[in-house]
């Protein structure tokens, strides 16, 4: 999967510890995350469908569309991630056109990888 390296020297992150619910699938969301540290494991339906580690991204379809959580998301590490509102989100792809690439590419393999349980 594509790696955003763009948030790798944030400073202002978040921490999570192993096991800790970053979203649940139907929350409302306003941020999206970065993974600058660890590993988080996106569940669908009750199965991982995906492992994220550093430079991965999640929840970025709540700042595209404003829909709730698509899927659940647990640290399964300790984890160091970089928040992003909308606002932030905006600025980035206006200012950075390769994030925007970056974040095109990652909603697609998931919507393809999410393809693959709706049988």
């Amino acid at each position: 999967m594509a790696t955003v390296d763009t948030f790798k020297h944030v400073k202002d992150t978040q921490n999570f510890s192993a096991g800790s619910i970053i979203f649940n699938e139907g929350d409302q969301g306003d941020l999206m995350y970065v993974v600058q540290e660890g590993e988080l494991e996106v569940y669908y339906r009750n199965k991982v469908i995906e492992t994220i580690g550093p430079g991965g991204l999640v929840g970025e379809m709540a700042l595209v569309d404003q829909s709730p959580r698509s899927a659940t998301v647990i640290a399964k590490t300790d984890c160091k991630l970089v928040c992003l509102d909308e606002t932030g989100f905006k600025i980035h792809v206006s200012h950075t056109p390769f994030f925007a690439v970056q974040v095109m590419r990652i909603m697609v393999e998931r919507l393809r990888r999410m393809l693959q349980y709706v049988v």
